[in-house]
C-alpha cells in the first residue's frame, strides 16, 4: 500500500513539474515587440521639475504630456529653452521626442525638458558630448527653493520690527 501511494505522489510531482514547464513556456509567449519601442531616454530635473524624455522614430518633433509642443509651451523663453538642445543637432530630424514632464513651473518644466532631451542625445550619440557641453545643455541647475528660517515670516523676509 505505501508504494501505491508513493507511486500516487510521484505521478502527482511529475504533473505540477509539467504545469510549471508549461506556465514558463506561456510566459515567454507573452512578451511581444513594442511598435516604435524607445530608442534612447533622458532625465532632466530643474526645481522641482522633473522631465522623462524617451527618443523614438518619427518626425522630428517632440510631444509633451501628449500635446503638441507648442501648446504646452505657449511663452515665448520657455518655449525657446525647451526647444534649443532638440533643435541644435542634425541627428533630430528623424527622430520623435516623447516628453512627461510634471512638478515646478513652466520655466523649470522647460530647463527641465532641456536637460532630458541632452541626457537622452547622449545615450543615443556619445560623440555629441563635447557640442552638448560647449552649450551647455549638460549643465545641471541644482538651484531649488530656499527653506523658510524659524522666527521669521519666510526663506529670508523678517517679521516687521517695533519698536514699543
Amino acid at each position: 500500500m505505501t508504494i501505491a501511494s508513493t507511486a500516487k505522489t510521484a505521478t502527482t510531482a511529475a504533473k505540477t513539474v509539467e504545469k510549471a514547464l508549461k506556465s514558463t513556456s506561456t510566459v515567454q509567449k507573452t512578451t511581444k515587440k513594442v511598435k516604435n519601442a524607445p530608442i534612447a531616454s533622458g532625465t532632466g530635473r530643474r526645481k522641482c521639475a522633473v522631465a522623462r524624455v524617451w527618443l523614438r522614430k518619427g518626425a522630428g518633433t517632440m510631444l509633451i504630456n501628449g500635446r503638441e509642443f507648442n501648446e504646452y509651451f505657449t511663452v515665448l523663453s520657455a518655449n525657446e529653452e525647451a526647444r534649443s538642445s532638440f533643435e541644435m543637432f542634425k541627428i533630430t530630424e528623424g527622430i520623435l521626442a516623447d516628453v512627461n514632464v510634471q512638478g515646478g513651473g513652466y520655466t523649470a518644466q522647460a530647463s527641465a525638458v532641456k536637460l532630458g532631451v541632452a541626457r537622452a542625445l547622449l545615450m543615443l550619440d556619445e560623440t555629441l558630448r563635447p557640442e552638448l557641453r560647449k552649450h551647455g545643455f549638460l549643465t545641471v541647475d541644482a538651484r531649488g527653493k530656499e527653506r523658510k528660517k524659524p522666527g521669521q515670516r519666510g526663506a529670508r523676509a523678517k517679521f516687521q520690527f517695533t519698536k514699543r
